[in-house]
Formats: C-alpha cells, sequence, structure tokens
C-alpha cells in the first residue's frame, strides 16, 4: 500500500492532493481502483488529467515480468561489492556489502551496531573514495566521532576534510521524515549527495527499527504499511542506484528466550543478509573490552549461523595498534 505524495507524478499537486484526502483517496490502491469519472467530479478536475494521473501510477506501481536470463546478465553487470575495513565481518558477508541490496545489523543495546556503521562510513568515504549518505535516527552520529577515526588513517587535514565531505548526515527521528528522504533521495538527492569525485555507494540507515516499532503493534494499523513503504523504498533504491544498503534493527526475545531480530515476521525477508552482534564477555581483565560476537543468521550465499569475532575498535586503530593486533592474531592461531 503506497501513500499518495505530491510530486510522485506529473499533476499530483498539493491542491489535488487536498482533495483526494477529502474524498478519502489516500493511496494509489485507492485510486486506481476508485470510479475516475465520479472522482474527477469530488475533485473538481478534468477526467482527462486524472485519467493520466491514474496511468502513470498504474506504470509505477505494477509489475512487469522479466526472464531469469535478464535478471542474471543485470545481477552480472551491477553488481559490487564494498568492503566493510574489516576482515572478519567481510569475510562474514562473502567479501564485504552488496550493492543493490539490504544488509542488516540486529542487536541489543552496547552490541555495537553504530560503532560497525561508522567504521564502514569511514571506510567508503577514506580508502574507497565513495560518498556514503548516513541517517542516524537515533542522534547517535557526531562529526568528532567520524573525525577521530579518520585520524586514525590519515594525519593529513586536507584527507581528512575530504572524506568527511563524501559522507552526507541526515538526522531524522519519525518514520515519516525518514520516508521522505528516503523519496528525496530516490527522486534524484543521490546524486546530489555525490561529492569529491566519488558517487554514493552505500546509505546507511542507523537505526530502522527506533522509528518503526513505536508504531507496531496495538492499534497502529499504520505501522506495517509505513514499514513496508520504508522496505519498498530502500529495496528500489538499492537495486535502481546500484547502492548497498545498511540497516540496523532491535532485538527481542523468542517465547523460548533466543535472542531474534526485532520488526517481526514481515521485516524479517527484507534484508537479503542479516547478522546479529552479541557482546563478547571477556575472559580476563587482559581481554579486549571492545570484542563483539558476529552471527550470520541470513544469507543467499553462506551458510547461516557461522560465527565471527572482531574488535569494534579495528576502526579505530592506530598503525601501531594495527601492528599488535597482527601480533595477537599470529600468537591466537
Amino acid at each position: 500500500m503506497v501513500v499518495l505524495r505530491e510530486g510522485m507524478c506529473p499533476g499530483l499537486d498539493a491542491g489535488l492532493l487536498r482533495n483526494l484526502r477529502a474524498a478519502d483517496v489516500k493511496t494509489v490502491e485507492d485510486l486506481v481502483s476508485s470510479d475516475t469519472e465520479e472522482l474527477a467530479r469530488k475533485c473538481s478536475v478534468s477526467y482527462k488529467a486524472l485519467l493520466a494521473i491514474r496511468r502513470v501510477l498504474l506504470a509505477q506501481h505494477t509489475a512487469f515480468p522479466v526472464s531469469g536470463a535478464d535478471l542474471y546478465e543485470e545481477l552480472l553487470s551491477s553488481t559490487a561489492i564494498l568492503s566493510t575495513g574489516n576482515p572478519s565481518l567481510d569475510k562474514l558477508l562473502d567479501s564485504g556489502l552488496y550493492t543493490g541490496e539490504i544488509t542488516e545489523l540486529s542487536g541489543g543495546p552496547g552490541s555495537g551496531k553504530s560503532q560497525v556503521c561508522f567504521g564502514v562510513a569511514v571506510h567508503i568515504s577514506y580508502r574507497l573514495k565513495q560518498s556514503v549518505v548516513y541517517i542516524d535516527t537515533t542522534g547517535g552520529l557526531t562529526a568528532g566521532r567520524l573525525l577521530e577515526m579518520l585520524q586514525t588513517e590519515t594525519s593529513n587535514t586536507e584527507e581528512q576534510m575530504a572524506a568527511l565531505q563524501r559522507i552526507q548526515i541526515f538526522r531524522l527521528f519519525d518514520v515519516y521524515s525518514l520516508l521522505d528522504c528516503l523519496y528525496g533521495l530516490r527522486s534524484g538527492g543521490l546524486q546530489q549527495a555525490s561529492v569529491g569525485g566519488g558517487s554514493v555507494k552505500a546509505v546507511i540507515v542507523d537505526s530502522v527499527s527506533a522509528v518503526i516499532s513505536p508504531l507496531l503493534g496495538g492499534k497502529h494499523n499504520e505501522g506495517m504499511s509505513l514499514m513496508i513503504q520504508v522496505a519498498g523504498v530502500l529495496k528500489t533504491m538499492a537495486k535502481d542506484f546500484n547502492v548497498a544498503a545498511l540497516v540496523t534493527n532491535h532485538v527481542t526475545r523468542s517465547g523460548s528466550g533466543e535472542v531474534q531480530p526485532g520488526l517481526g515476521a514481515s521485516w524479517s525477508h527484507i534484508p537479503r543478509t542479516r547478522i546479529l552482534l552479541e557482546r563478547v564477555e571477556p575472559a580476563a581483565a587482559v581481554s579486549p573490552s571492545g570484542l563483539r560476537s558476529a552471527t550470520l543468521i541470513k544469507s543467499s550465499r553462506q551458510p547461516c549461523h557461522i560465527k565471527a569475532e572482531f574488535d569494534l575498535g579495528w576502526w579505530s586503530r592506530s598503525e601501531e595498534g594495527s601492528s599488535r593486533k597482527r601480533k595477537l592474531d599470529e600468537t591466537d592461531s
């Protein structure tokens, strides 16, 4: 169910949108299933103009068949793999984040979801020289934190500033603002966000559940519809613009007490890949406090339930710290 919005097709302006809503026509489905002649009369618009809008909306929101061979050729020509910057996480993801797909990181408070997103954004902007759109719905992202991570990558101030310029940040705290932002990006905002010679290759939403979960359950029937709209625009944007979408999700407990990603069964079909992050309790005082366990719980490429451990401090390592980390890895192996 797609909610009608101003400008989603030629002729659908604010005045007509008000009249349609007054006639209890709020979605594309409502409009295309209505009697066009009667609706034109109710909304004081010409039958011909409304018929043209109806045809455009049908073309935009109707699925057309495509052969498997064409789909495979398109996949081969368009998919790119973006390294997260962390070898353990890349191995779990079968080399990294895939463009055209949605990857989800789920975990409880303190599991490191946001820290991983910060690290991925910094790695793509500095190492890969590509632009990133970062949508922060929790208020957890600061320019200071990104700069701190970049300072461990390079001491060159110009390089730090250039990398920061390639990270476009949106702070949005409700699902309606999130939808407006995503629709805007899909309608041309992604090209505008490309700076410094690199195109946008990743869109990060941290967190998608923070703005959706309050609307689910109880009497909030619209919550499910809004969630599906967020999923739909993320999917089409990832595919149409060849970007990797990375989202974070909270966790809940099943009836048996098992930790599982939030947002329910309907959302579970949306991400192509899902990873559960958990804190690893240190066995001794010398163990790194930033150690996290990552479990692959959904994938079309790798066996599910394989695990990896990594240190959240990886993305903030200095050259000296990186050398120490390599020595530790060699000792542990």
